[in-house]
């Protein structure tokens, strides 16, 4: 931390430095432990400088400890999209043996499905690519849907009865709308993926089937540190490529 010694870290120390740079630490939300709402909040590489370069300045109160399991390759990807899926999955208030629906297998979305089934969830995917669901289901996907070719709600409803939960990793609003719509009584859309455009609710299908819609934000340094914890055990492992930076 700047004007303090770090004492936490130590020269030679394996560390990741996540899209949370720095939070204020002592506003009402890091006092309760979302410092991802914290107003003061600084992200790596979009306010503060990012990592695509030869080195890069980090807050030691938020560099993380690596897991010696795992490569510095291989843990990149749960430092941002792992984070961020295995929150979504969080705050989804799920059960081991529910079904979740994730809608899109980008980077976000092929995380969530290894999250998905590390803790005991049954998946279902969405995507228009034949070669994502292809993707999906060796990863372990039991059921995916090409959503260029039927409505996918409608599939999940007849197939399921419904998801328990849909994690939105698409930036298309029709997933949005689809994602609620896949919905059994009591369950949760979690909007991860943006888009600019809005998407319209049935009210009456909110209430009386008692649907809820949050929106997630990247995990927290204790959510990352769980995140990478499921990585170091093979439980979850990210599809990457690598370049050189030139």
């Amino acid at each position: 931390m700047t004007g303090n010694l770090v004492k936490e870290i130590k020269v030679g120390d394996r560390v990741g430095v996540a899209w949370l740079h720095q939070a204020c630490g002592h506003c009402e939300f890091c006092l309760i432990g979302h410092e991802t709402l914290c107003k003061a909040l600084q992200n790596t590489g979009y306010s503060v400088n990012g990592g695509y370069a030869e080195y890069i300045m980090a807050d030691a109160d938020y560099a993380v400890p690596l897991p010696l399991s795992l490569s510095f390759e291989g843990a990149a990807p749960i430092l941002c999209a792992g984070v961020t899926s295995y929150k979504a999955l969080k705050v989804a208030d799920l059960r081991a043996g529910q079904w979740v629906a994730i809608y899109g297998v980008g980077e976000l979305g092929h995380m969530a499905i290894e999250y998905d089934l590390a803790m005991g969830y049954r998946v279902a995917v969405v995507d228009t690519d034949n070669s994502r669901l292809d993707l999906a289901r060796r990863l372990g996907a039991e059921e995916v849907i090409n959503s260029s070719q039927a409505d996918p709600a409608q599939a999940l409803q007849t197939l399921l009865g419904g998801v328990q939960s849909a994690i939105i990793a698409s930036p298309s609003a029709n997933s949005f709308e689809q994602g609620v719509r896949s919905l059994k009584r009591d369950g949760t859309c979690v909007l991860v993926g943006l888009t600019p455009q809005s998407f319209p609710v049935d009210i009456f299908n909110m209430v009386l089937n008692e649907l809820t819609i949050r929106g997630s934000i990247v995990g927290t340094r204790a959510d990352l540190l769980k995140a990478l914890e499921f990585a170091a055990t093979d439980k979850v492992q990210p599809v990457y490529q690598t370049a050189s930076l030139d």
